[in-house]
């Protein structure tokens, strides 16, 4: 007879992203994103901090997912403008599934 638990464990923990804020700095040392390259997105329009004038910028899950996937499309010799706007798609893409990820086991 075995102790595992149910399941739960293995769902995605929406809630959980939706709270995820993470410094500058913290981000930096997660993605090796130098800060100043991600002040420069942001000022770009790219991303976008959680930030209010005068504080330190705090980042969210998306904007941490799009610094990474647009790092790794440079990194794969795409433009900064061309990376922007295949992420900007593919953001959209991966929030609708999860959109319906959600739907589906919030039934």
């Amino acid at each position: 007879m075995s102790d595992k638990k149910p399941n739960h464990e293995l769902s995605f923990d929406f809630d959980f992203l939706e709270k995820v804020i993470i410094g500058i700095g913290e981000v930096s040392q997660i993605t090796n994103i130098p800060t100043r390259q991600i002040r420069y997105w942001e000022d770009k329009g790219i991303i976008s901090s959680l930030t209010e004038e005068g504080k330190n910028r705090r980042y969210d899950y998306k904007n941490i997912k799009k610094m990474l996937l647009i790092k790794e499309l440079l990194e794969e010799g795409y433009t900064l403008d061309a990376s922007a706007e295949k992420v900007k798609k593919r953001m959209e893409m991966i929030e609708e599934t999860f959109k319906k990820i959600k739907n589906s086991t919030n039934k």
